[in-house]
């Protein structure tokens, strides 16, 4: 930072910060696998009891709302994508996976995609690039242990994307970011105008359930949309996507989603999705290493 007002910056100050971390080619395929019209890439932050231990709140009652979307949710999340026969990303700090490994294990047991975000749901632009390195580092290591896989892909904690996150993820050799926003299908990021050949799956708090759902008593957080209004949106985006031939992404978490009026939502939603013919289901990983190949798994065909 230069340290004048934004408006005394010359041109060179402002285009440096624009272009630090930018959009580059779209990489939406001609086609999806299969000839597929749609790519469905459902993604769970696994967050737990990160959210309120990354603020230093400790208290029972903030800690048992955490450990809901690991008692309650994601089981409930599990059994509505083994019904569908979905893949599906769960992005989990390394914090609430060393709390709950059996669960860990039952993602990548059923084959889903065991991915990065973060140590402690930290905030990265808090953070100097040495302790966010450091925290990546050890949370890569972390999944590694306990899913049996080494992670491919990341999403930073709400999406808190520092100056150094994208050297720090080629660092890593991850293949992947879900954390930006600038397109809605993927594309690679550039860094200072180079290509950096990591996809970028954006994200959007459209296709988040978090800023619908969620309910903080302490703050002005409120849930102000009933869920089959909210399933409604990610229906019209989703219709959108198809028309388009592009990615439908939604990113949801087990403590937010995994409630039972939310969940009957959520069936509906992904009823209506799978009521539809050229339907491609992926991890975040299989989109990522498919828009740069060509090549991927195989369409998931819907059954009759």
């Amino acid at each position: 930072m230069t340290g004048q007002q934004p408006w005394h910056w010359d041109e060179q100050t402002w285009r440096g910060h624009v272009n630090r971390v930018r959009a580059g080619r779209s990489l939406r395929p001609a086609s999806w696998p299969g000839g597929a019209r749609v790519a469905v890439a459902l993604s769970f932050d696994s967050d737990h009891e990160t959210i309120p231990l990354r603020g230093g709140e400790t208290r029972p009652g903030a800690l048992a709302q955490g450990e809901y979307g690991s008692r309650a949710g994601a089981p409930r999340v599990l059994r509505l994508l083994d019904r569908f026969g979905i893949p599906a990303s769960f992005f989990m700090p390394a914090v609430s996976a060393l709390l709950h490994p059996e669960e860990v294990r039952d993602y990548a047991a059923a084959g889903h995609e065991v991915a990065m975000h973060g140590w402690i749901h930290e905030s990265n632009t808090l953070l100097g690039p040495a302790e966010e390195r450091e925290l990546a580092l050890r949370a890569a290591d972390t999944l590694e242990k306990l899913s049996g896989t080494r992670p491919v892909g990341i999403r930073t904690p709400a999406w808190d994307f520092s100056d150094h996150t994208l050297a720090i993820t080629r660092e890593l050799g991850l293949r992947y970011d879900s954390s930006l926003m600038a397109d809605d299908d993927p594309y690679e990021l550039l860094a200072d105008g180079e290509p950096t050949g990591v996809v970028e799956i954006p994200v959007e708090w459209i296709r988040d359930d978090v800023p619908y759902l969620a309910f903080d008593l302490g703050h002005v957080l409120r849930p102000y949309t009933p869920p089959r209004q909210v399933a409604a949106i990610w229906r019209d985006e989703f219709d959108a996507a198809v028309e388009e031939g592009g990615l439908f992404q939604l990113t949801m978490h087990p403590h937010v989603i995994g409630h039972r009026s939310r969940m009957a939502a959520l069936r509906e939603l992904v009823e209506h999705i799978d009521a539809q013919e050229g339907v491609w289901y992926a991890t975040h990983a299989q989109v990522a290493e498919y828009v740069l190949s060509d090549q991927g798994p195989a369409p998931r065909r819907r059954s009759t």
